[in-house]
């Protein structure tokens, strides 16, 4: 069965810059083309999945984070598409979780439609939202040290439940 990384974007594969709306504030995290192109040697397929609450908030538009995507894309210097998917989760504060992480439900659609094999996916990123998606949706997580929060301060990290890279590609290197 397939392989696959499901990815948070902020703090993962670009700069947090927090409800980032404007694409000429993307500033990818050095050495991200690198990991992202080696896990496609590996066979992994690649999943955007990003929490967007600006969204919610009224801060920016969809359309706005499309246009974010696409020069991320386009900084990245990959073939096209990058990301065999996307999920953009608007949800503000307050409303019922759809798609928002901790929310499993893209990883779990995703898994299912792609056929994907759960023991061989893995979701990285920055935040507890992360961590706690990977692990309602029954897959491996990983933290990188890019974002703005501490991993060794989440309590799946403390716990010695979730392993932490210095960034992507760290995490990467350690894939077969």
């Amino acid at each position: 069965m397939p392989k696959a990384l499901f990815l948070d974007r902020d703090g993962t594969l670009i700069i947090d810059k927090v409800y980032l709306a404007d694409p000429a504030g993307v500033e990818i995290i050095p050495g991200t083309a690198t990991a992202l192109r080696r896990a496609r040697a590996l066979g992994y397929q690649l999943f955007l999945f990003t929490n967007q609450s600006g969204i919610g908030r009224g801060y920016h538009t969809i359309e706005d984070t499309h246009r974010v995507n696409a020069r991320l894309e386009e900084m990245l210097g990959l073939p096209a598409p990058v990301f065999d998917g996307v999920c953009i989760a608007p949800e503000g504060p307050g409303e019922p979780l759809v798609y928002r992480k901790p929310s499993p439900r893209f990883i779990l659609e995703t898994i299912e439609r792609h056929r994907l094999d759960p023991g061989a996916c893995w979701m990285v990123g920055d935040a507890a939202s992360d961590l706690a998606a990977a692990a309602a949706a029954g897959i491996r997580a990983a933290a990188v040290r890019t974002g703005k929060i501490d991993p060794a301060l989440l309590p799946e990290v403390a716990a010695g439940r979730v392993p932490v890279f210095d960034d992507l590609s760290a995490f990467v290197a350690t894939l077969s």
